[in-house]
């Protein structure tokens, strides 16, 4: 999974590394390359987050479905994943057919997150209503009326995109959404003889996606980055497998816990596996010395710009093979999970090294709890 750096760090401190197309075009170029070097050594999906008018090249990822079909483009089975669609900021109708779309082109090869959106200036400039703001850790612990409404349409909206993916027709009247708008829309001829969702009158009442997902009833949900129990409420209740990356054990076991009783609560059995998924950035070094060097060089990433925007330092898996197969299966042993997500820097090291690091974690690491189905994949 990568974090969509353009520039290296020197490049990044020169200023507006983000407008550069020739950085740019470098960042398609190695996104390619570890899209096939993952292929072929099987890693389930290649996952990017999504973001906007980040001038300053830190995330170029501004587009999750185009940046989904990319990924289709250059791999065989490789599954693209999308972690996430920031709901608040478009309209989930559009979003479920999109994704629609995109299971369609990839033939299952897509996994979806939905995320709330921290980063302001983007949240702010594309808001899909009047009013909603980014939101973050303090936030949320603040319970302001901030969080409160990115929280409300998030949630309404992740409702409204499953709706649309299991309904041929529905309809739907929220507190922030209507579909179709009050009163209906006007009819036509052609939807009541070859459609539907159109009344006697000839005023549409229900609407429908075109096409309905490839995957039945739609691709693996995924709730992206849970660092909030009223979240994991959320997604216990909606279905949504939670991604982790922390490294308090004793935190995760209580989230795995609150995440299984909640979904009790709501009529769904969920096994332990398929609460979450947890991981880090991955640091695989035989190296002491490198392995600081590389943590420093990670850790100026997340200080220049995560942190001020009020995210937290993810766990980070730091070593040897045996210190990384070591740390896996201590929150295995807590955790019970089945998928592990990695996390990378895209950018702001070289390819050589980055891709170095996933050949040893594919070849030296994941053997120890994995092997491959026939079609390559570690499972």
């Amino acid at each position: 999974m990568q974090t969509g750096v353009i520039g290296r760090r020197h490049e990044l401190e020169a200023g507006m590394a983000g407008q550069r197309g020739d950085l740019y075009q470098r960042f398609l170029e190695e996104m390619v390359g570890y899209i096939r070097l993952a292929d072929e050594l099987g890693y389930d999906a290649y996952c990017s987050p999504e973001h906007h008018l980040q001038v300053e090249g830190f995330e170029i990822t501004n587009h999750p479905g185009i940046l989904a079909a990319y990924v289709g483009l250059h791999a065989r089975r490789l599954k693209a994943g999308i972690l996430g669609y920031v709901l608040p900021t478009h309209n989930p109708v559009r979003v479920a057919e999109e994704i629609a779309t995109l299971d369609h082109m990839l033939q299952g090869r897509l996994i979806v997150g939905f995320t709330r959106g921290y980063h302001a200036r983007w949240v702010d400039a594309y808001a899909a209503v009047r009013g909603i703001g980014a939101t973050n850790v303090t936030h949320a612990k603040a319970k302001n009326e901030q969080d409160a409404i990115n929280r409300e349409i998030f949630e309404e909206s992740v409702q409204i995109v499953k709706k649309a993916w299991e309904n041929s027709m529905f309809s739907h009247k929220g507190k922030y959404w209507e579909y179709p708008p009050e009163g209906g829309s006007a009819g036509h001829p052609g939807y009541a003889e070859f459609g539907a969702g159109q009344d006697e009158n000839g005023v549409v009442r229900e609407i429908g996606i075109a096409p309905r997902p490839y995957t039945s009833p739609h691709p693996k949900l995924y709730g992206a980055f849970a660092y909030s129990m009223r979240t994991v409420d959320m997604w216990a209740r909606e279905g949504g497998k939670q991604i982790v990356f922390a490294n308090d054990l004793d935190f995760c076991d209580a989230l795995w816990n609150r995440y299984t009783e909640t979904a009790r609560k709501a009529g769904r059995d969920v096994k332990r596996e398929d609460v979450g998924a947890w991981g880090g950035f991955l640091i695989l070094t035989d190296s002491k010395e490198e392995a600081q060097e590389l943590e420093a060089e990670h850790r100026w990433f997340w200080d220049k710009w995560f942190i001020p925007h009020g995210q937290q330092f993810p766990n980070v898996l730091i070593g040897t093979p045996d210190d990384i197969s070591r740390q896996i299966e201590q929150a295995h042993e807590r955790l019970g999970f089945d998928e592990c997500f990695l996390m990378f820097g895209q950018g702001h090291l070289e390819p050589e090294r980055q891709s170095a690091e996933l050949v040893r974690f594919a070849e030296e690491v994941a053997p120890r709890f994995s092997s491959k189905d026939p079609d390559g994949t570690l499972v």
